[in-house]
């Protein structure tokens, strides 16, 4: 059988398993399983494990539990509620106030976090029904939750980011400051977006009343709530950018400070540290199973040369050097609606990071390219996982429908990002190369 039709059963197969519902671990991990069967008899089912266990046999790896435990300890721990009751002071008094700040409570989320459900979460309790309470527009504050969320996977540190680090051989350390200056103009256009919406539209974010604003003391008091996420993010980020410690030692710094942070808030009790723990376990699960499956799947995909199809098919692409890159970007944003960012991970990269080096790309531009388009895969129907997050905690009256039209600007404004860290690499390469030479 030729690599051509070898590679259009095997994703063909994939699709058709996702459509079906069946999980992208199984997917992955049974297609690469049963074709390797047929293709090379039992002798070749020995070369699943073997490549599975040479990709997990990374220290980096570590990382990804440490910061989900961190991002669940920090939901936890009461600081949402002081860094909104916070921005709330501060912002409220302006047309579109309450979901800039949520936006702002987002992104500083991010920074602490890896992890977009922190944040999606934890402002859909909080946020949502305040501005819903104050007569906001509901498609308003549904998408800046939804939007500000999905930053914790640009911003870092980021899960994804460790992942793809992992798998492509590039610099975590490079990535994470790489993804700064990327996420945080997303979130000022987030911001802009609303302001100016609100501005001309004032019925859309009305102002709170007057008896509600807060004086320049009260401000000043509850700035308070700032003070640890600035001294958490600036312990871990600093930890990695000046050498001290690797992105996975960080990550145990930032899950022993999330603990500090739940006591100095009196919140945590045993029974609160047990539920963290399991649902760190049951994420971490997730991942790691998504891991296994998209290794069989990569290592049987490799073997029948689908990389080299896809390469010759992406280099012989009308339009020079920039072609290929822009055929990938399509390529993320549509597999972002139907598959799982860390299984997009492990699929793509062994077949796109050796034409960008190859093209003379940076590859860690590129891969921040990637970690935006996984961002606007979180909030793209129909499996965005944000958009399943805020379903889960909207009062009744918001359909999916809502959360899905939403979503649309935002959406619209992560692609003008993206377009312009294309059109100016130095957004995404500029702290990379300041920090690390």
């Amino acid at each position: 059988m030729s690599a051509g039709l070898l590679t259009m059963l095997l994703f063909g197969s994939l699709i058709v398993a996702v459509l079906l519902g069946l999980p992208l671990a199984f997917a992955l991990g049974g297609i690469g399983v049963v074709l390797t069967f047929f293709l090379w008899g039992p002798k070749g089912l020995f070369m699943l494990p073997l490549n599975t266990f040479r990709g997990l046999n990374s220290f980096m790896l570590v990382a990804v539990p440490l910061f989900i435990f961190m991002a669940n300890m920090l939901e936890r721990s009461g600081v949402a509620e002081d860094l909104y009751e916070g921005m709330h002071r501060w912002t409220g008094s302006l047309r579109g106030g309450l979901a800039m700040g949520t936006v702002l409570i987002c992104t500083i989320f991010a920074a602490m976090s890896g992890i977009s459900a922190v944040a999606t979460v934890s402002m859909g309790l909080i946020a949502l029904p305040s501005m819903l309470k104050r007569n906001y527009d509901k498609r308003i504050a549904v998408g800046c939750i939804s939007a500000g969320g999905a930053l914790g996977i640009l911003i870092p540190p980021s899960v994804i980011m460790i992942i793809l680090g992992t798998f492509a051989e590039l610099s975590v350390g490079k990535l994470f400051a790489g993804g700064i200056l990327p996420g945080l103009l997303l979130s000022s256009m987030f911001i802009t977006y609303i302001w100016v919406r609100c501005h001309f539209q004032p019925h859309l974010g009305p102002p709170l009343p007057v008896e509600e604003r807060s004086d320049l003391r009260e401000k000043l008091t509850y700035t308070k709530g700032l003070i640890l996420p600035v001294i958490l993010v600036i312990s871990v980020l600093g930890a990695i950018f000046t050498g001290i410690c690797t992105p996975s030692e960080a990550a145990a710094i930032g899950a022993v400070g999330s603990v500090v942070c739940a006591v100095i808030h009196r919140r945590l009790a045993w029974q609160m540290f047990k539920e963290v723990c399991h649902r760190s376990l049951s994420l971490t699960c997730m991942v790691m199973w998504i891991y296994f499956g998209a290794l069989c799947f990569t290592s049987l995909y490799i073997a029948v040369g689908a990389p080299k199809l896809v390469e010759e098919i992406l280099m012989e692409l009308p339009g020079g050097r920039w072609a290929p890159i822009i055929a990938m970007q399509l390529t993320f944003f549509v597999l972002g609606m139907i598959i799982d960012p860390t299984g997009i991970v492990m699929i793509t990269t062994p077949i796109f990071f050796p034409i960008v080096r190859a093209l003379g790309f940076d590859p860690i531009w590129f891969g921040v390219l990637f970690v935006v388009n996984m961002e606007m895969a979180y909030i793209t129907p129909p499996f965005g996982y944000n958009l399943f997050y805020m379903k889960g905690v909207v009062p009744k009256g918001i359909t999916m429908g809502d959360i899905y039209r939403s979503i649309i600007p935002f959406v619209l404004l992560q692609m003008t990002g993206l377009a312009i860290m294309m059109v100016f690499p130095q957004i995404v390469l500029w702290l990379p190369n300041l920090i690390f030479g």
